[in-house]
């Protein structure tokens, strides 16, 4: 990441740890800009172990106007499987975030339905899309059902991360990283259940290697959507694999941002979706860097300062703490 430019006392620190503008004189590359977003969101997965619920009220657009809207206020209201409830309670979740309280029952209904969702890292998004696709994937069947795709290697670690920790009861379920550098021989299949990669390699393993049959996946997730079309080559590869996905694959795509080329995106990968989007309260400028963390001790506020300083280039930064 740049600098971090800190300008004016008219910006205030948002709970969500959102980006914001800096001053309008400095200019970035395409490459400067599209780092700035992936680093950004791992950066904001790393220095929050914990859901900080954010004040962002939830604006909810469903495909069938006529159909009742259902929020829930716990996930025993979710009817989930012992062993996924139990995967969620040991993740420290107690309740849900706001937008797994409109998300989930979409995402989990059924039939399957499309979803395209605004929501930042922090919010619990990455939970819910993983709740969803360890709800519909059948441990005793050893072929890939679920499909993820992540910008950069980092984030789909950190998606990883949260996949065998949620699923830590299911000792049936495995996950394979497609990511360039994981050879495999040419023709194999895979066992694991899900897959979690970046469109490029993803695609090599549903295409030219073979290694996935699509027409199985259940579940094709896009995480991070406004970093992914930051990146040249990823927006047109992730639209090949979708095309070879079967019609009653379920769709969801996630983006911090919906600018008008999100949503033109957005648009062509997920047919017929729910659309679920982020009132803001305050708008704050895109390039300044704000973080919040929730530190109980003097030491969890030294790892959180290392984290971000880990992560992160900083010339000058301004920490404001209690």
């Amino acid at each position: 990441l740049s600098t971090l430019h800190l300008k004016d006392e008219k910006t205030k620190p948002d709970a969500n740890g959102a980006v914001v503008k800096a001053d309008d004189n400095v200019e970035k590359t395409e490459d400067e800009e599209k780092e700035d977003r992936a680093a950004q969101s791992l950066l904001n997965k790393l220095i929050r172990s914990n859901l900080v619920d954010t004040t962002n009220q939830v604006e909810v657009l469903q495909r069938d106007p006529t159909s009742p809207l259902y929020s829930v206020k716990s996930f025993e209201e979710l009817r989930l499987k012992p062993q996924l409830l139990q995967g969620v309670y040991a993740m420290g979740f107690n309740r849900p975030s706001k937008i797994q309280e409109n998300a989930l029952p979409m995402m989990l209904a059924e039939p399957p339905q499309n979803l395209i969702a605004q929501s930042q890292s922090g919010t619990g998004k990455t939970a819910a899309f993983v709740l969803a696709m360890l709800s519909r994937v059948e441990p005793g069947n050893k072929y890939p059902q679920c499909l993820c795709l992540s910008p950069t290697y980092e984030l789909a670690l950190q998606t990883g991360k949260v996949i065998e920790q949620m699923g830590n009861f299911y000792p049936e379920l495995k996950l394979a990283y497609a990511v360039r550098g994981n050879k495999l021989e040419r023709g194999q299949k895979i066992s694991e259940q899900i897959v979690i990669g970046t469109p490029g390699t993803v695609l090599d393993w549903c295409s030219k290697l073979k290694f996935i049959d699509p027409k199985k996946i259940k579940v094709f997730v896009l995480d991070e959507a406004d970093v992914m079309i930051a990146t040249q080559g990823h927006q047109d590869q992730s639209i090949r694999i979708q095309r070879m996905l079967p019609r009653d694959c379920q769709m969801l795509l996630f983006s911090a941002t919906f600018e008008d080329s999100v949503w033109k995106f957005a648009q062509k990968v997920v047919p017929d979706p729910n659309i679920i989007k982020l009132k803001r309260e305050e708008e704050t400028l895109d390039t300044i860097k704000q973080y919040y963390v929730l530190c109980s001790n003097r030491d969890e506020k030294f790892r959180a300062l290392c984290n971000i300083y880990g992560a992160i280039t900083i010339a000058q930064a301004m920490i404001f703490c209690h």
